[in-house]
């Protein structure tokens, strides 16, 4: 991957516009993969631990991982963790609202989400929908079609003083005039969609941003995105993966990526890491090449995982919220999260295993540790680590605005994570 190579970025703000939900961010990774020569496998198949590049979906996560001939059972795994879900509006299951002569859809709030950064824009809704068939239907309505209006300056003068949102009350979006009507916005999607109203029997569906990803600044040296948290990381695994594999394998560790959901709520979900999907998929590969409860063992006690989330930049606005001695800086390169308290997975070795790799791809790194008097959020990392046995260490690349509907991080920080995954994934 040469330096400063702008076409990954190019290639991520093109993925993250593809991606307004999991189940879209899904979709694109398995095109992409695809395109790689990997192919799909059936949770409700039996697998036949033939060699090559293979991926699984379950819902908003996909675990994909490649195979090399006659790789023993034993053998060890270099797991890229990250995850698919952002902080957003979620549609509530009886959507259609309104009062006073507007319509409204009625929402949720997911995740530690900014409820300001939602007023005053452009929104879009998509996710998917369950029909009568049985199948499901991924749908996008990626134009202006919901606004959540802020209160007039007039109204509140005070609003600049600390401005305070009641997320059941100031959160609800609009999208017409008139009285509401049971099951409009259903009806509105099938119509969209070429369906019958009756052919919808559930749906997932969430709120998004329309503007389109963008590069920022003078230079245009930044970026600026919805969902960086976390399909930047999504997207520089599939990337290292594609690109790990087509340097050649050879004797070294089984390289896999699992792009967990839910992570904003907890994890615990059928997909999320705190969920059994990720270890179920690990015990199969080592059974389906014939290895028992020893071989499961011996290959976590040798694997390794990178857990990949968006990280903190040093805010220029509140320096005095970092701790002096760890402030990263945007286009500086990746951060190595660490917390002895467990909130990220990192330890001596594990850091030892990321300096090593970043060292092999040629790029430089930071370290980010919060403030003894700040609280410290989390990741992946240390619930897929204790659930199944794994080391792992968290990494990212550091940013401002987040859990914003619009995040910033430095353009050429999304490949250099690219890079020292590939290399990660390379070690022996």
């Amino acid at each position: 991957m040469a330096l400063f190579d702008r076409s990954h970025t190019d290639n991520l703000l093109a993925y993250i516009a593809a991606a307004p939900t999991p189940y879209h961010a899904v979709a694109e990774a398995a095109a992409l993969l695809d395109k790689g020569g990997f192919r799909r496998l059936s949770e409700t198949a039996a697998w036949d631990g033939q060699s090559g590049g293979q991926y699984v979906i379950r819902g908003g996560a996909l675990v994909a991982w490649y195979l090399p001939e006659g790789a023993e059972p034993s053998r060890p795994f270099r797991i890229m963790g990250s995850h698919t879900d952002s902080p957003n509006l979620r549609v509530k299951p009886r959507p259609d609202a309104g009062v006073l002569g507007w319509r409204q859809i009625a929402v949720e709030v997911y995740g530690g989400t900014l409820y300001n950064t939602w007023l005053d824009r452009d929104l879009g809704l998509a996710g998917r929908l369950a029909l009568r068939d049985g199948s499901e239907l991924l749908v996008n309505v990626d134009r202006p079609l919901l606004r959540v209006p802020q209160l007039a300056i007039h109204l509140d003068r005070g609003v600049n003083e600390g401005l305070k949102l009641n997320p059941q009350v100031h959160l609800t979006p609009v999208w017409g005039l008139g009285d509401p009507g049971e099951g409009e916005l259903i009806e509105f999607l099938a119509a969209e969609y070429g369906l019958r109203p009756g052919e919808v029997l559930g749906w997932d569906l969430m709120v998004h941003d329309v503007a389109p990803p963008a590069y920022l600044g003078r230079d245009t040296e930044l970026i600026t995105a919805s969902r960086l948290d976390n399909l930047l990381s999504v997207h520089a695994s599939i990337v290292a993966l594609l690109a790990a594999v087509e340097a050649g394998i050879g004797e070294g560790p089984i390289p896999l990526l699992a792009a967990m959901d839910h992570e904003e709520n907890g994890s615990v979900s059928t997909t999320g890491a705190a969920g059994p999907f990720l270890e179920t998929v690990l015990e199969r590969l080592v059974d389906s090449r014939g290895g028992g409860i020893d071989a499961r063992a011996r290959a976590y006690a040798g694997s390794v995982m990178a857990s990949a989330d968006l990280g903190h930049a040093v805010h220029p606005n509140y320096p005095e919220r970092h701790d002096a001695g760890h402030r990263p800086q945007a286009n500086g390169g990746p951060v190595l999260k660490v917390n002895v308290n467990q909130r990220y997975a990192t330890d001596g070795a594990t850091r030892a295993v990321w300096a090593r790799s970043c060292e092999a791809a040629g790029i430089p790194w930071q370290t980010f540790v919060s403030r003894n008097d700040q609280p410290c959020g989390s990741t992946i990392g240390p619930l897929a680590s204790s659930r199944i046995g794994i080391a792992a260490f968290d990494i990212g690349v550091p940013a401002l605005s987040m859990h914003s509907v619009r995040e910033l991080c430095g353009a050429d920080d999304p490949w250099r994570l690219a890079a020292g995954l590939t290399a990660f994934l390379r070690l022996v």
